[in-house]
């Protein structure tokens, strides 16, 4: 608990921007061309409180409400992708465990996990199923007083270097959520370099062969695994991760603006062009229409109302949309030099796509939408 004093009781949209733009942003291309978020930049974030801000106040974090855990998503968003979605991560894995784990289960990892001792991550999606999570393969059994996993997991965010993995698991054909510590043996990682984009955030391939744990690190009963504790960290993630998308898009705006206004071409400012300006009235229209649509998922989720969990898939659905056109019109006004390695055009629009894909595709979310809508 010692490091957890470090961290502020709260933390302001103004002091996320602050520590985006001094510590974040002068880092972002260089974590993108070397596909790593340095151990430094994890214990400046830990001390900012930024692994904290789903955690309750007890267990050292800062227990952000959800319309104040959408800005600064998107402040993070808008500085380096990255790392907001590391921060997703933290949420994915922390709130589950808040929600359906125990006291002692709770005293022993939030702690530690809001003052940036452990490294978490989430272990889902599998090689041949993805994220149907109806589906999964990896295998446990109980022999006595441990549980075995058999399995394997890939694309794991933070696989690299995280200290505790949420790992699920099927269990005589129920879903269960088990703790798998890093050293436990029969766990093997290997790292998956190369990602479109999102490269810094440290995938990895785990591998359970006879992984030994012991009963007391299950979470939740078993039979919550599929039903309970997985779609409530995919609600979550897909929260955080529209938010962040909206930064994104917001980052793509601010560039774009800048640059129209700085380029001349044929003798005026690249803004005074009509078909540029076409592309920058779609973008401010569609990054304030996907900020109004996080903020009304934020006050539903605050609010606890079932409503949220469509408003949530909505959100995350236009937010990832509307990052990947924001990026598309970005990279189309800055041009050749918007295409060279190390703008931050081309790094967004890399980042972008990316977000169509995780915590559910685009096209997931076109079918649970139509099906959850009523009107």
């Amino acid at each position: 608990m010692d490091k957890s004093a470090l961290v502020s009781a709260s933390v302001t949209p103004e002091q996320v921007r602050q520590f985006v733009e001094e510590r974040i942003v002068p880092r972002a291309s260089e974590m993108d061309r070397e596909q790593c978020i340095p151990p430094e930049v994890f214990k400046e974030m830990a001390e900012a409180g930024l692994f904290g801000l789903s955690i309750p106040k007890k267990y050292g974090g800062i227990e952000a409400d959800y319309s104040l855990l959408g800005v600064l998503h998107e402040e993070l968003g808008r500085g380096f992708a990255s790392v907001q979605n590391a921060c997703t991560v933290f949420g994915m894995v922390c709130k589950p465990l808040i929600r359906f784990g125990n006291e002692e289960q709770k005293m022993r990892w939030l702690p530690r996990i809001a003052a940036g001792e452990i490294i978490p991550a989430i272990a889902i999606t599998e090689p041949h199923i993805g994220s149907d999570i109806a589906r999964l393969e990896t295998t446990a059994d109980l022999e006595g007083d441990q549980i075995i996993l058999n399995g394997t997991k890939k694309y794991i965010t933070l696989g690299q270097i995280a200290d505790l993995f949420l790992v699920f698991a099927r269990l005589n054909g129920r879903g269960i959520a088990v703790l798998v510590e890093r050293e436990t043996p029969g766990l093997e990682i290997s790292p998956l370099p190369g990602l479109m984009g999102l490269r810094g955030n440290m995938i990895a391939e785990l591998r359970f062969d006879h992984c030994a744990l012991p009963a007391s690190h299950l979470v939740g009963k078993v039979g919550y695994g599929f039903t309970h504790l997985a779609n409530y960290a995919l609600d979550e993630g897909r929260y955080t991760t529209a938010c962040g998308s909206l930064g994104l898009a917001q980052a793509c705006l601010e560039h774009s603006l800048a640059y129209a206004n700085e380029r001349t071409q044929f003798g005026e400012p690249l803004r005074k062009h009509q078909l540029v300006q076409k592309m920058l009235s779609e973008m401010i229209t569609e990054v304030k229409a996907t900020r109004e649509l996080c903020a009304a998922a934020g006050r539903m989720r605050e609010l606890g109302d079932p409503a949220a969990i469509t408003d949530t898939l909505t959100a995350k659905y236009y937010a990832s949309k509307t990052a990947v056109r924001a990026s598309d019109h970005a990279l189309q006004i800055h041009g050749a030099s918007g295409c060279i390695h190390g703008n931050p055009v081309e790094r967004f629009y890399r980042d972008a796509k990316i977000m169509e894909i995780i915590e559910g595709t685009s096209q997931m979310h076109e079918i649970q939408i139509a099906r959850t809508y009523s009107l």
